[in-house]
């Protein structure tokens, strides 16, 4: 789950988000019983902290620093309070473990199913399904993630995502180009036109034109619900999702469905798309419908993860001059290498530029795409002298550890050249969650942003205007990020 706030701007609007605030909490949650202090016999104790308010708890408190411009002072203000990384709060209806310990969400992240499973809110997982790999555990979720997995990672797949993003990215330069010197766009829409098409070729095998468009308006009125009231009367917000998603599935089992007739004729072949993937696997375990449901929330990432990485890049990167100069010397010098061998740049060229990773490793840790994600404990579980009891969540906030001025140097400061030295594999940078459910999409998502930013710091000088970026539901640039682009040639 990814937690992001615009912050208010009035009185009204503070009071508004607050009363909704009130209203969200009553309607969602009964009250509660108090969970008693509780100890193992191994002597771990429950973590410091407080339950906060009746039936509310501290959610409250939560949300309001969500949408301030800091998210993480209700985790940095606790961990100040309890002298303790590790906490203990009652958010959205539970007793939770707050945790920006890098060990212990490392610990909770590597679990299996025998001690943590995946915890969203309601009206998430009346969306996404019980076939989705977010909540589906031991053998099926394995298989369905490493048999998707390992098709993200294929130089086959990576082959194809970079011939479509030239393809795709080409009409786009020269639209800009034929604006006009200080023609004015908004990069954040570009990104998700461009990702969304590319990701849903790779996913399903649909091609651009009406019914990508048809179902790029039903994929958009069905994320809109994944944080609402899980309310599903007719005219609700997750009613209206709800439908979208019957629409697209509809779609999906279409698609499905004939290349089950055409395997059945010809035998298949090799998988040019995960359905293929999941197709051929041969379990029955993989039904039209599990396909089907996976197919739709692998797209989540095209409209909202890798569109947002892109755009926070180019972000920070307009307000860190000396970063975008050595970015574009990189990217100039493989363009022209390339140009005197009368070569066509492939994925491993862009996965090479090293400063151009640089840029994105900073990226994910300062933009905190993914905030946080929260687990379910099915058992008793002690860590690091912590007690974790049966039932209770925990909420491993990666935004507090990634900012940690104890692991970072000047955490808030966008400094790509901190990742020359230091180590991406360490517990303290998760920007795509770990273990058994580590994103699976991850090197694709690099890839894309490095096709793009090649080809606009290749192509362009630009002017950012002010924007800023909003936290929650999903973290986004208010504005889309409008920059003035001028032609280098």
């Amino acid at each position: 789950m990814s937690v992001s706030w615009p912050a208010p701007s009035t009185c009204a609007a503070a009071g508004a988000l607050l009363a909704a605030a009130w209203l969200l909490c009553f309607r969602l949650f009964p009250a509660v019983a108090r969970p008693r202090r509780r100890a193992m016999k191994t002597g771990a104790q429950l973590p410091p902290g407080s339950f906060g308010w009746p039936v509310v708890g501290e959610t409250l408190d939560f949300v309001s620093c969500a949408y301030s411009p800091r998210p993480e002072a209700f985790v940095d203000k606790r961990r100040l309070r309890y002298g303790s990384a590790v906490f203990r709060s009652h958010l959205f209806g539970s007793a939770t473990v707050v945790t920006a310990d890098a060990e212990v969400n490392r610990f909770v992240l590597q679990s299996d199913a025998r001690s943590f499973v995946p915890w969203y809110p309601r009206s998430l997982t009346e969306l996404m399904g019980k076939s989705s790999i977010l909540v589906i555990n031991g053998s099926l979720q394995r298989r369905v993630h490493g048999l998707v997995g390992a098709f993200f990672k294929s130089p086959q797949l990576k082959a194809q995502v970079t011939a479509d993003m030239q393809r795709r990215l080409a009409p786009a330069l020269a639209a800009w180009r034929e604006q006009g010197p200080g023609a004015r766009l908004r990069i954040q829409d570009h990104a998700k036109t461009i990702v969304f098409q590319i990701l849903v070729r790779a996913l399903i095998g649909l091609e651009a034109g009406p019914e990508m468009q048809q179902l790029k308006q039903q994929f958009q009125e069905f994320i809109v619900g994944l944080m609402s009231l899980p309310i599903k009367l007719p005219g609700t917000r997750l009613y209206r999702s709800l439908q979208a998603k019957k629409r697209m599935a509809r779609v999906v089992q279409r698609i499905i469905q004939e290349k089950r007739r055409r395997r059945a004729l010809d035998g298949g072949g090799a998988p040019r798309d995960a359905i293929d993937v999941l197709m051929g696997d041969g379990s029955e375990e993989l039904t039209d419908e599990l396909i089907s449901d996976n197919m739709i929330d692998f797209m989540i990432p095209a409209e909202d993860s890798v569109p947002v990485l892109i755009t926070l890049a180019v972000k920070f990167l307009s307000e860190c001059p000396l970063a975008l100069q050595q970015l574009e010397e990189e990217n100039m010098q493989l363009k022209m290498r390339k140009t005197d061998l009368g070569e066509t740049l492939q994925w491993t060229d862009y996965m090479s530029l090293s400063f151009t990773q640089h840029v994105i490793t900073e990226t994910l840790r300062i933009g905190n795409i993914i905030s946080g994600i929260m687990r379910k404990a099915v058992r008793d579980v002690e860590v690091k002298g912590h007690l974790i009891p049966k039932g209770w969540r925990v909420f491993m906030y990666f935004r507090s550890v990634h900012l940690d001025d104890m692991l970072y140097e000047d955490p808030c400061k966008f400094n790509p050249w901190r990742w020359k030295e230091k180590d991406m594999s360490t517990s303290s940078f998760t920007p795509f969650g770990g273990g058994q459910r580590l994103c699976p999409g991850l090197d694709l998502a690099r890839l894309e942003a490095s096709i793009f930013l090649h080809h606009l710091v290749t192509s362009f000088r630009w002017v950012a205007e002010e924007d800023h970026i909003v936290n929650f539901p999903t973290v986004r640039l208010k504005g889309g990020m409008p920059i003035r682009v001028t032609a280098k040639d």
